[in-house]
């Protein structure tokens, strides 16, 4: 076949859809194009009309209604300019090696400039529903039927995803590392700003549906948990202290004295003590921590022999330090904790919820301690029987983020300073329920100097490409306990 491509796309309503149009047939291997409208849009093109753009109904009836071997689902309504011979390569890599779906980079064209997006390689454990493909997905037409068999047809939100989970289970996905498109950009926040989307309140209807699909596909492959959980004898073994606050830290002169009093302001009924790990900072942060230590018997003052720490490393020499108590809190240097009460608030929930490791919910707030949006971040999509699962898709686990210190000496956090927290948590969950405090505990600063603030794109690669890998093995390793 001469034309094996049939082509969706969302239709802008503007001269724009029969430009696209034009540039698909001029490939020369597009047998027709099919718009993607609203029912508030006519037109005299072929179409379909979505109620809902990305639906369940929406992908079954483009299966329903493709006739070539491929289709090509454009997933932006932006103008795109096509690659020079982009389908053809798209295609002879989809038939090379019997693909489920070939996807590539993009560039992406802003107000200073055309810029690249490279996008990344599809892993087992890219769950997260906010996997960036591009927005070319060129799939084959007999996995795309059979995926869209399986669909939940009620879902208004969730076929897309539903669908790539499907076609994941067929054959490979797979990227091409070349650029294929050029688009606008449409999504102007920085990666801090869009971290959060997926824990936003509005979003909640959407999360709901992510979360079905989700669980759906760990079942279909033998990844998912039943809600059976190892209680933790908490009691033992003996603690000179019943927690500690940890804080690793480096170069943080501004925020580490604010941090540190919010901890020594604390009122419990048990000893706590404070854990700094000053990780080789070159500003004044180390004498900072000193002279505070001077004056308070609780400040336990490290710092690293080694010079190869990460975040993770920092938390794994604090832990495994003699002095550190029960349980072990987390705080980051340039945050605080809410009120005097978080940390017994924090013990409490060990004992009240038999858990061996708990995770609060905080308060977004700028510099000065002023709340920002979106505001109250307090992970409610988490569910006592389901939490553990819908975790290996979800970007985070939450803060702060407390454990109960045997089990973090035995599993350890990887030494690294991005996902640590979500790795430990992930593997923790396996075994062991996950206790959640919904109300705030904690202020997290957002400002420039915070490490997630404002990324490029090779960063934001790098850190989604370790998080999936970090999901890779523990699904893997849950696929093994259910012997599948």
């Amino acid at each position: 076949m001469t034309t094996p491509i049939t082509v969706f796309f969302p239709a802008s309503g503007t001269d724009n859809d029969a430009m696209m149009t034009s540039q698909l047939n001029q490939t020369g291997i597009v047998k027709e194009t099919i718009q993607l409208i609203s029912p508030t849009h006519s037109t005299t093109a072929k179409h379909i009309i979505c109620n809902h753009l990305w639906s369940s109904k929406t992908i079954i009836r483009m299966a329903e209604m493709v006739q070539t071997p491929y289709a090509l689902i454009v997933t932006t309504p932006q103008p795109i300019s096509l690659g020079y011979q982009a389908l053809a390569r798209m295609l002879q890599v989809a038939i090379d090696i019997d693909a489920a779906m070939v996807y590539g980079d993009y560039r992406i064209e802003k107000e200073n400039g055309i810029q690249p997006c490279p996008v990344i390689d599809y892993q087992k454990g890219s769950l997260r529903d906010d996997f960036n493909f591009g927005p070319l997905w060129l799939i084959n037409t007999k996995m795309l039927k059979s995926a869209a068999q399986e669909l939940t047809a009620t879902h208004h939100y969730s076929g897309l995803y539903e669908l790539r989970l499907g076609l994941s289970r067929q054959s490979a996905m797979v990227r091409v590392p070349e650029f294929l498109c050029t688009t606008l950009e449409t999504d102007r926040r920085t990666s801090g700003e869009k971290q959060f989307d997926y824990v936003n309140p509005r979003n909640r209807e959407v999360q709901i549906e992510m979360e079905a699909a989700c669980n759906k596909h760990l079942q279909a492959i033998g990844g998912w948990l039943k809600p059976d959980f190892t209680t933790p004898v908490l009691d033992t073994p003996s603690f000179d202290v019943e927690a500690s606050v940890v804080i690793p830290v480096r170069n943080r002169e501004k925020t580490i004295a604010d941090a540190i009093k919010s901890v020594l302001i604390q009122k419990t009924d048990f000893t706590f003590n404070l854990i700094v790990v000053d990780n080789h900072s070159t500003d004044n942060t180390g004498l900072l921590i000193s002279e505070l230590a001077k004056n308070d018997n609780r400040i336990v003052h490290l710092t690293p022999e080694r010079h190869d720490l990460g975040i993770g490393g920092c938390w794994n020499l604090a832990v495994n330090d003699a002095r550190c108590g029960r349980f072990a809190i987390q705080l980051d240097s340039d945050d605080l904790y809410i009120d005097e009460n978080v940390v017994q608030h924090i013990v409490n929930a060990f004992y009240e919820q038999q858990c061996a490791m708990v995770v609060g919910s905080y308060q977004m707030v700028n510099f000065n301690l002023e709340p920002i949006p979106p505001g109250l971040i307090d992970h409610r999509e988490w569910t006592p029987d389901n939490g553990r699962n819908n975790a290996l898709r979800i970007n985070g686990l939450g803060a702060p983020r407390a454990f109960f210190t045997p089990i973090l000496r035995e599993m350890m956090i990887p030494n690294v300073s991005y996902g640590e927290d979500y790795a430990v948590g992930l593997r923790i969950s396996r075994q062991f329920q996950i206790g959640r405090i919904y109300e705030p505990l904690y202020l997290c600063r957002r400002w420039d100097d915070n490490s997630d603030a404002a990324l490029d794109i090779d960063k934001i690669n790098t850190y989604n490409t370790y998080k999936d890998r970090i999901r890779t093995i523990e699904l893997e390793a849950r696929i093994r306990i259910n012997g599948k």
